[in-house]
């Protein structure tokens, strides 16, 4: 019995690293739509999440059998607590891949991206994609060295977020209304993403270490009493 348990614990890691490759695949299509205009690769984004939204589904329909027919204590019971809600945030991430993919379509033929801003949105759209695919990893291997890179990467994210919004506030900013929606949408939608894969990477150490205690700017674990989960 208690072998078949565990068998049931590797499969609910094996599909939340399953959800995560897809979740990097939907932002490499969806960002790279976005800069182009790419609207066949925007459609497949868009198709494609219903797929991550059924796996979602079924993984919690698994871990919620596993709470009731098992009843999970210590490391385990926190493996399938925290299963439900890391696939929430992936399922999101999936979400706001789809919403990138959508401004895409939306402005075709014409450019998603605003006069002004094309580097901007590539670069957010590489650390996107550089944090889905280090969040697949961190998930598959629980190296807490990938938590602190995904921390990283996400600070340069709001920066980049902010620049945005400093430059369509500003006096120089001759876009149209439309293109300052785009710019702040789309803006948020890359910056979400990030918030998103920092909030499972806390998760996973969480999941390594059973401690909530985070320093301020970093996920280094810090020596001290763990705080219970809430």
């Amino acid at each position: 019995m208690r072998e078949v348990f565990h068998q049931s614990l590797e499969d609910v890691q094996g599909r939340l690293v399953e959800i995560a490759e897809l979740v990097a695949i939907a932002i490499d299509k969806a960002t790279r739509a976005f800069s182009s205009s790419d609207v066949a690769l925007a459609e497949e984004v868009i198709e494609a999440d219903a797929i991550i939204d059924e796996k979602a589904i079924a993984l919690d329909e698994l871990a919620i059998e596993i709470l009731a027919r098992q009843q999970p204590v210590a490391r385990d019971l926190r493996i399938v607590v925290s299963a439900l809600r890391i696939s929430a945030s992936l399922e999101r991430m999936g979400d706001i891949a789809e919403h990138i993919a959508q401004l895409t379509r939306m402005r075709f033929p014409e450019r998603a991206i605003p006069k002004g801003l094309k580097s901007t949105f590539i670069k957010m759209g590489q650390l996107d994609v550089a944090v889905a695919r280090k969040l697949t990893e961190l998930l598959r291997t629980e190296d807490k060295a990938l938590a602190d890179e995904i921390r990283n990467d996400d600070d340069q994210l709001d920066d980049l977020h902010v620049s945005v919004f400093e430059k369509v506030l500003s006096d120089t900013w001759q876009g149209e209304a439309s293109a300052t929606v785009d710019a702040t949408l789309a803006s948020r939608y890359h910056e979400r993403f990030a918030d998103h894969a920092v909030s499972v990477a806390k998760k996973v150490v969480y999941l390594s270490t059973g401690d909530w205690t985070i320093e301020t700017d970093s996920i280094d674990i810090i020596t001290a009493t763990p705080t219970p989960a809430s």
